[in-house]
């Protein structure tokens, strides 16, 4: 898999001077490369407990994107997945540790306990005091007796670093670090497995499955579990969390992995809301990349007692743009609509004729969603077929609130209809349609012609015509056949579908924005949906 970095050797000492060249200044480097590698607060104040964290690379933007002040004071990278040696930890203790002290936060893996725990000791031998405080927060291994440290840690870094940032001497700090060490809890969630630079994907993780309770480097999670959306996922691990997570209200940090969209994770955010612990998450951090794996496609959730303490250090400002913040999980604020904007709505009416023509035009669309889609994808996004159907499943959900007797209203209904629930151009241009139809219908012309006369409308306001290929080439021969029947209608509606393969370039919609070589040979999805409707029709 192709990735942006240039080698593996020197991705990270890299990528470490990209960040520090955008920090104005805030942020710097010890000597040391390519062995020891700590960013550091260029303002750090000696007289303050200095915190210290990190670990391996691969977890951005943790640990360097979170030195700051009011969180850490320095980060110790290793490689990708690795923990940073002795010498490079303790670099940064003697970098920053003045008269106050330092507290080292340790997540729990073998090389960063030792690692750090025998650079405390050196240290300590120097004469500095310093203080260690190791977080085992993920729940996903009931049994483990070592717990990983996941991204539970983060919540270690802000109240350490919030006490510290106001004055608090090295033992205060260390206790509270201790204290929101032992009551938080974490689990995650992935679809896929991460890339490691430079070595290939491991695929491990079938098609409809995802893996409960994998760590942060990519190692296998607890178990594999069968995958069939957001609820589902989200209520497995509340069931988990609940089992251990401290009584009374939380503070929740929602991460995102690396790879799963914002769309998504704000959709977890509001699922984790519904789940049967969401009445005890009172505050919420995220949803945000925090502490990722990589490129990895899951999440994590992490769970805090809100104790005035939490809230006061969790709520405290830093300079630090990758820390998302804490915020009220509350309820939904919903306005009511501005006047003029309600809309009208029509007084119902049985046609069981126009009622079956619907809900068959209904059924056709919903059935060539995965069709279309894999047509659009050649030359698209891909959403076509989601599209249509999406506001096919809502008008047919509607029909018992058509006025089915009345066709100037019922094609303005449809219209109304199609522009609140189809998304993009296509809906705009599906309601300009059916309510030019309807005015036209109400003004005593037939069915066939209000759709022609709602077609004209569409092609003067939308600017496309027949040959710019867009679903017009199939629409306007279709309904200049209809008076012949609706089989003629359905094979001029495929000649003109079938034709737009032969347009090498498109002049209107999202079409026109992709290359000749992308379309040549493909029907436009938009041409082919009316296709596949006359079709769909005619075989009824």
């Amino acid at each position: 898999m192709a990735q942006f970095f240039n080698s593996r050797e020197t991705l990270v000492t890299e990528a470490i001077d990209g960040l520090l060249r955008g920090s104005a200044g805030r942020l710097a480097r010890l000597d040391g490369y390519p062995h020891i590698k700590v960013v550091m607060r260029a303002d750090r104040d000696p007289s303050k407990v200095a915190i210290i964290s990190g670990g391996g690379s691969g977890h951005e933007p943790a640990h360097a994107g979170f030195v700051g002040r009011g969180m850490l004071t320095a980060a110790v990278c290793g490689e990708v997945f690795a923990s940073p040696s002795v010498e490079a930890v303790l670099a940064a203790i003697l970098a920053v540790t003045g008269e106050a002290g330092c507290l080292l936060v340790v997540k729990n893996y073998t090389g960063d306990r030792l690692n750090f725990g025998l650079a405390a000791e050196r240290a300590r031998a120097a004469g500095l005091k310093v203080e260690m405080v190791v977080v085992a927060d993920d729940v996903a291994l009931p049994d483990l007796p070592q717990a990983r440290g996941v991204a539970g840690t983060l919540f270690v870094h802000k109240v350490a670093g919030a006490l510290a940032e106001a004055g608090r001497d090295l033992p205060a700090v260390a206790e509270a670090a201790r204290r929101v060490a032992a009551g938080v809890v974490s689990i995650g969630m992935s679809l896929d497995t991460c890339t490691v630079p430079g070595s290939p994907k491991e695929d491990r993780i079938g098609p409809g499955r995802a893996e409960l309770g994998l760590g942060i480097h990519g190692e296998p999670g607890a178990e594999q579990v069968g995958f069939s959306g957001a609820r589902q996922a989200v209520a497995l691990m509340a069931e988990r969390l609940a089992r251990a997570m401290r009584p009374g209200p939380q503070v929740a940090l929602l991460n995102n992995l690396g790879g799963t969209t914002p769309l998504e994770m704000a959709l977890l955010a509001e699922e984790f809301a519904r789940s049967p612990i969401g009445d005890r998450i009172e505050w919420i951090v995220g949803p945000a990349a925090m502490m990722t794996s990589l490129d990895m496609h899951g999440f994590s959730l992490s769970l805090l007692p809100a104790t005035e303490e939490v809230e006061a250090a969790l709520s405290a400002p830093v300079e630090i743009a990758a820390w998302p913040g804490m915020a009220r999980f509350g309820a939904i604020d919903v306005l009511p609509l501005p006047d003029g904007l309600t809309p009208a709505l029509p007084v119902p009416s049985t046609n069981p004729a126009r009622r079956g023509l619907i809900s068959d035009c209904c059924d056709i669309v919903i059935a060539a969603e995965t069709r279309l889609n894999a047509l659009d994808a050649k030359a698209g996004d891909g959403d076509t077929g989601t599209t249509l159907a999406t506001a096919a499943r809502a008008l047919a959900g509607s029909l018992d609130r058509l006025p089915l007797a009345d066709a100037g209203g019922l094609f303005r209904a449809i219209g109304m209809q199609l522009g609140q629930t189809m998304g993009g151009s296509s809906g705009v241009l599906m309601a300009i349609f059916f309510t030019a139809a309807g005015e036209s219908a109400g003004g005593g012309r037939d069915w066939i012609g209000s759709l022609k006369a709602g077609l004209g409308r569409v092609m003067e306001v939308g600017g496309a015509g027949p040959g710019d290929r867009t679903m017009i080439d199939a629409l306007a021969p279709a309904l200049d056949a209809l008076d012949e029947g609706i089989a003629q209608a359905a094979r001029a509606a495929r000649q003109g579908a079938d034709g737009t393969a032969s347009l090498a370039r498109a002049k209107a919609g999202r079409a026109s924005y992709v290359s000749e070589e992308r379309l040549q040979g493909i029907n436009d999805p938009g041409a082919e949906a009316v296709a596949l409707l006359f079709e769909g029709l005619a075989a009824r």
